[in-house]
């Protein structure tokens, strides 16, 4: 089965499309640049959008729906933010097709069907939000306002990769508003430390939690902060994004509320998202060339069960133990497959489910029950052992905890072996080429310097940490004054 994917050291590249082809996750789709997501994939999505669901509930907002199309009107009134996704849009210029009278069985656009407003297919919904939340609020009586909306976006991408980059995507975001500037900064906040949780806990994905730049700031946000991953290539990837917008959205959409003095003022807003991109990140950062490695928490299946069996008489043995197995290990909240098909042999299963990830393999023969264990394979160690069937899903519990936690402990070794100090240009060069992952380094803080950065190496500074230390020192380029060190690193 190893065989089937390319080799991680080979070709980095081709052996995660490999490895989102060949476990089931996605497969590419007739329309340019978009995937579909196949069950498997969909079911580790949903687990992803079920847990953060709950938290975003925990954190007092509800869930909404918007519509997909934003007037052309609407979408340039923060010109900002229509300025940064122009590129990305697609538009809606008219509403029917006809016959073409010159081909025949083929359709046309009507030009009587031209709209009389062009319509923006969503590349994100502060617009259609913002125009909505001015009938919506009047009084500081309905504020803070917490929605959040899960949905498809579409940015056209010119190059695209399963999940990480596509034109369409799936995504939540939330659209704040609130009556104080500290209210929507701390609500930013939060919901950086909502994502850092699900990331470190729930995907086993260190994250290092910070500010963007000037330069990659979200379109028509006065600060935006982020999490950032470090993938085994040693890029690094933006997992979730967090933008305090200010009143910019307000003051556009004129959404003004009357304060408790009687006075009327502009709210305050923020918006925050993570999308289907999460899945990669998680292929990335765990898997390897025998296929997925997932969480125990996120993973579709926990646990799989394959009998091996001569003859309907052990088959059937085995399926009554198994049966009760099933029940206990159901009862305790673990996600389990039984898999009897008797089309493939159980060396085939082993391949199968260890290409998809599956945390834990109980194999279960007739020497096993006669003997009353069963033998337990961990996905990610490949580690054996043999179980005791009494008491086994109490067992299977802790198992799963362990494996959790390996997997993320495996994830912040690594990152933290590749977070490295440069001090000079050409140390800051090499690392990039021969090293790779995050870069620490003076930045005189300009913008200029970030972009010749960038052209020279194809770096970008992906965050400016929470918790950095102010320190004197010369920026790497161009070696003016700098009071803290960013990291830099090159990225998905």
């Amino acid at each position: 089965m190893s065989k089937e994917i390319t080799s991680m050291k080979e070709d980095y590249s081709q052996w995660y499309n490999d490895l989102v082809i060949k476990a089931g996750l996605a497969d590419y789709s007739a329309v340019r640049g978009c995937m579909v997501i196949k069950p498997y994939g969909y079911a580790l999505w949903e687990n992803m959008q079920r847990q953060l669901d709950t938290m975003f509930k925990e954190t007092g907002h509800e869930n909404a729906y918007f519509p997909l199309f934003v007037p052309k009107s609407l979408f340039e009134a923060e010109e900002k933010n229509a300025e940064g996704f122009a590129k990305e849009c697609a538009i809606v210029t008219h509403y029917r097709l006809k016959a073409d009278p010159d081909n025949k069985g083929k359709l046309m656009v009507d030009p009587e069907a031209k709209l009389e407003e062009e319509l923006v297919v969503r590349p994100t919904s502060e617009a259609i939000i913002w125009s909505t939340y001015k009938g919506w609020i009047q009084s500081y009586r309905d504020l803070p306002l917490l929605i959040n909306q899960w949905a498809n976006v579409v940015r056209w991408e010119m190059r695209t990769r399963l999940f990480l980059r596509t034109t369409e995507f799936l995504w939540q975001e939330g659209h704040t508003a609130h009556a104080t500037e500290k209210e929507a900064i701390d609500e930013t906040v939060q919901m950086l430390n909502v994502y850092a949780t699900f990331a470190e806990s729930y995907m086993a994905l260190p994250v290092i939690k910070g500010v963007k730049s000037a330069n990659e700031r979200f379109a028509g946000a006065l600060d935006t902060y982020c999490i950032e991953a470090l993938m085994q290539d040693g890029k690094a990837l933006q997992a979730g994004t967090s933008h305090f917008l200010g009143q910019n959205f307000a003051k556009a959409f004129d959404v003004k509320f009357t304060d408790k003095e009687n006075k009327l003022d502009y709210v305050w807003a923020t918006s925050w998202g993570v999308s289907t991109r999460l899945i990669g990140a998680l292929v990335m950062a765990h898997s390897d060339d025998q296929g997925l490695v997932l969480p125990p928490k996120l993973a579709p299946i926990q646990v799989v069960i394959v009998p091996i069996f001569k003859g309907q008489e052990q088959k059937q043995l085995i399926d009554e133990k198994v049966s009760v197995l099933l029940q206990q290990l159901k009862a305790a909240g673990i996600s389990v497959k039984y898999d009897d098909n008797d089309n493939n042999r159980p060396g085939w299963k082993f391949a199968e489910y260890e290409m998809k990830g599956v945390p834990v393999r109980i194999a279960i023969g007739a020497r096993d029950l006669a003997n009353n264990v069963v033998e337990v394979a961990r996905r990610d160690t490949k580690e054996k052992m043999s179980f005791s069937i009494d008491g086994l899903s109490g067992q299977v519990i802790t198992l799963l905890a362990e494996i959790q936690q390996a997997i993320y402990t495996k994830a912040k070794n690594f990152r933290d072996n590749l977070v490295t100090e440069a001090n000079q240009w050409d140390e800051f060069v090499k690392l990039l080429d021969e090293k790779a992952g995050f870069i620490s380094a003076h930045w005189d803080g300009t913008g200029e310097t970030e972009d010749k950065i960038k052209e020279l190496t194809k770096a970008t500074i992906r965050c400016i940490p929470l918790d950095n230390k102010q320190e004197e020192g010369k920026c790497i380029l161009t070696g003016n004054p700098s009071t803290q060190r960013v990291l830099f690193a090159r990225a998905y």
